[in-house]
């Protein structure tokens, strides 16, 4: 009891300080010439100037949707815009140094910020309308890309969502622990259907009964993890909206670990049908094993792709279909708009499953694929058993 208590003061504490770094930031509270720096646009450097929006830019705002940012825009009140900074850590290699600060010491993209000898100024993307880190100057007035290790909006969102799947999972092992043979109730009845029909429908029917235990917490994990940051991505306000699976970095990493699980754990067998396949004429042999050998890149690759796609289809829809009524230019198009937006949010919470379950089960199946005991090697067996 002791120990979620102070589970609950610790999240709080974390709650408290996140939101003691919320910025309020007009179009130009912090001066003209003086506060004015050298910044970076395209490959000049030009005089950072207030951003002037005097109208709707549809495309400027799906883009800066999709992507990634290193502040998280919460609202906007009084015609100021409400945000909530991220830690910027940059790294340089020679010599070795590493610099963190706040976001918000960049004010929006207007002001420089400047660290030991290193000049850092934001660079303006100029397809999506983000600002970007991409250039440090150092004393000698020589343009430097460093390391980013910055904590931004996606990376925010996939830490607290890990700590969420955490916290979930470890009130539901403590629930079987306080009461071990009793119906589950509250959130621990509904997350064991889900657990249930992960082990028995999507891992145990695809790696089978001998080799299906090893791989259920990743799977499991998978899941989750992913089924969760599509839900939380649909969500339009703080701290939802992130549009974490549609990052491309973010389903490479997925893919790539589910390429080293499938090809560490391969039998002799699974290698033995990729370099010498039975029966395979020796001519062909050569073709066939760089046709393989394409199939253990093109799998997981598949799986990066789909999730990627998937999720940001569904997000550029969604704001497609909200933009109409800005595109028209008339509050007559909301009706059609809103009707369209619902359908596709309930839609995109069923896609958000699906392609958790999609992934989860094709992993399943590679794993299956390169740990099955082929028909041959039980017959052996069955001979020396007898």
């Amino acid at each position: 009891m002791n120990n979620s208590i102070l589970l609950r003061r610790f999240f709080l504490a974390i709650a408290f300080s996140l939101f003691s770094f919320i910025s309020f930031a007009g179009e130009d509270t912090h001066g003209e010439a003086e506060k004015m720096c050298v910044r970076c646009l395209g490959n000049e450097f030009v005089r950072s100037q207030p951003i002037e929006r005097s109208e709707v830019d549809v495309t400027a705002v799906i883009f800066g949707h999709i992507s990634d940012s290193h502040d998280w825009h919460i609202c906007d009140w009084n015609g100021k815009a409400v945000s909530m900074p991220l830690p910027v850590i940059l790294v340089h290699t020679k010599p070795f140094t590493i610099h963190a600060f706040m976001s918000s010491a960049f004010h929006h993209g207007h002001s420089c910020v400047t660290r030991g000898d290193y000049t850092y100024s934001m660079c303006k993307n100029p397809k999506t309308g983000k600002e970007t880190i991409v250039y440090a100057t150092n004393a000698e007035g020589e343009r430097i890309v460093p390391f980013d290790f910055s904590i931004t909006k996606n990376v925010f969102t996939l830490l607290w969502v890990c700590v969420l799947i955490f916290i979930i999972f470890r009130s539901c092992a403590r629930a079987y622990q306080r009461n071990p043979g009793k119906a589950p109730k509250g959130l621990q009845g509904f997350m064991e259907p889900v657990i249930l029909f992960v082990r028995d429908d999507i891992v145990l029917p695809n790696i089978g009964e001998k080799h299906y235990r090893r791989f259920l917490p990743y799977l499991l994990s998978v899941f989750f993890f992913i089924w969760f940051l599509n839900t939380i991505g649909l969500v339009p306000f703080f701290p939802g909206s992130a549009n974490v699976t549609g990052n491309i970095a973010v389903t490479f990493v997925l893919a790539f670990l589910t390429l080293i699980i499938v090809n560490v754990n391969g039998n002799k067998d699974y290698w033995k049908h990729i370099f010498a396949m039975p029966g395979l004429p020796l001519w062909l042999l050569p073709i066939m094993v760089i046709v393989e050998l394409i199939g253990i890149i093109s799998k997981p690759f598949a799986l990066m792709i789909r999730l990627f796609a998937n999720i940001t289809a569904g997000h550029i829809i969604v704001l497609s279909l909200i933009s109409l009524i800005f595109i028209a230019n008339s509050i007559a198009a909301s009706p059609v708009s809103v009707v369209f937006v619902v359908f596709m949010d309930v839609l995109e919470l069923f896609v958000a499953a699906l392609q958790a379950y999609i992934f989860t089960m094709l992993t399943a199946l590679f794993i299956g694929l390169a740990v099955k005991e082929h028909e041959h090697e039980g017959h052996e067996h069955a001979v020396q058993h007898a």
